[in-house]
């Protein structure tokens, strides 16, 4: 027969097994926690980062593209015309003119041997004063561009970037949300769940061809003026443009 000490010097190891064994799933449980929270702490940055270098990649692109669009225009004494379709990137183009008048559409990419989508494979928008696209103007001289970029201002209005006079052609991104716009397959961009009704700028964008709004990014929830905005807007500027023809000789 075990003596009694034993039997109660045994019982104390069970239970301190049993102890041991439930503050153990405990550390456990907090150092998971703790984990999390960093990852978590580490994860918001990294995507932070992510985005913003997708946003550098497409502005550095969009300025590379207004390079192309003056270099055409140096090579062949007029602005390209928008692309075919979301899947034929070169420009609808009929004779010395935009065929059927377009002036509005996807950049045609084809043509000037550029990118035709941005970080988010988004189809970039190409809009173009139809006097500069055409072959028989007196290109920059007798004719006024008329697309006008206008921003808001400190008080949240609507105000002119531009003059309706300065800006012959525009380009831009649709951002990240990619509202209004096709992926380079040639698939329409799905509106964003609980996409607002007040997004008045992005949606001056998507449907205008000669008034684009061009300002700086607003989330969903931040509830300023315009709305929504993530577009990624730059144009061509009627006097770069003039200075680098008559540079190279095309005008007078």
């Amino acid at each position: 027969m075990m003596p009694i000490f034993n039997i109660k010097r045994a019982a104390g190891r069970k239970n301190r097994s049993v102890g041991s064994r439930g503050f153990s799933l405990i550390e456990v449980a907090v150092v998971m926690f703790i984990i999390v929270l960093l990852l978590g702490s580490i994860l918001v940055p990294l995507t932070t980062q992510v985005e913003q270098r997708q946003i550098s990649d497409t502005e550095k692109t969009l300025d590379e593209i207004r390079e192309a669009l003056i270099g055409y225009a140096v090579a062949n004494g007029n602005l390209p015309c928008p692309a075919v379709s979301a899947t034929n990137g070169q420009e609808d183009r009929s004779g010395g003119a935009c065929n059927g008048g377009k002036r509005d559409g996807y950049l045609p990419w084809q043509t000037l041997g550029v990118p035709r989508s941005d970080a988010w494979n988004h189809l970039y928008r190409y809009s173009v004063t139809l006097a500069y696209a055409s072959t028989s103007a007196l290109f920059g001289l007798a004719t006024a561009p008329d697309i006008t970029i206008r921003t808001r201002n400190s008080a949240g209005a609507l105000a002119n970037l531009t003059n309706a006079n300065t800006v012959p052609a525009v380009i831009m991104s649709y951002g990240k949300n990619g509202y209004g716009t096709v992926n380079a397959n040639g698939v329409t961009q799905a509106l964003p769940a609980g996409w607002p009704a007040s997004n008045t700028d992005e949606n001056t964008n998507t449907t205008g061809t000669v008034s684009f709004v061009s300002r700086d990014a607003q989330g969903v929830n931040a509830g300023g003026a315009g709305g929504e905005f993530d577009d990624i807007v730059i144009w061509v500027s009627r006097y770069t443009l003039i200075n680098r023809m008559v540079a190279a000789g095309k005008l007078p």
